[in-house]
């Protein structure tokens, strides 16, 4: 089956992507990968989005990230309706290919709370670990 804007289920085949790169990929029970968004020129974490072989097809081909809505089961280009745009800067594949890292130009908020980040103010109580010296 393959994955159309009118929200149906993603697929691991895409007829779009090179198919050395989707070789490559190590996808969940949903077709999906984790996509992490990092602002190219400060290395902030912005978010963690999903995709899908034509997600990241549509990503390394238009020079906007695209993300596929797990909740709506459709993709959304980040920045159509907010106007907080990702402008691709590069795109790597992580060593067990199950996780992309995104360098992106953001415009406004990266958070859909109107947040930079989407981890702005959420930091969990943890025991701080030091290094030997």
């Amino acid at each position: 089956m393959s994955t159309s804007n009118n929200g149906s289920n993603p697929s691991p085949e895409s007829h779009s992507l090179d198919p050395a790169i989707a070789q490559r990929l190590k996808r969940d029970d949903n077709g999906l990968f984790a996509a992490i968004a990092q602002q190219y020129d400060s290395g902030k974490v912005l978010m963690l989005g999903w995709m899908d072989d034509e997600a990241l097809h549509r990503t390394l081909t238009n020079g906007r990230v695209t993300y596929f809505s797990r909740s709506r089961q459709e993709y959304w280009r980040k920045g159509d309706t907010s106007g907080h745009f990702q402008f691709v800067k590069s795109v790597a594949l992580d060593c067990d290919g199950d996780a992309l890292l995104i360098q992106v130009d953001q415009v406004g908020a990266a958070c859909h709370t109107g947040t930079e980040s989407c981890f702005t103010d959420r930091q969990l109580p943890a025991v701080i670990g030091n290094r030997p010296e």
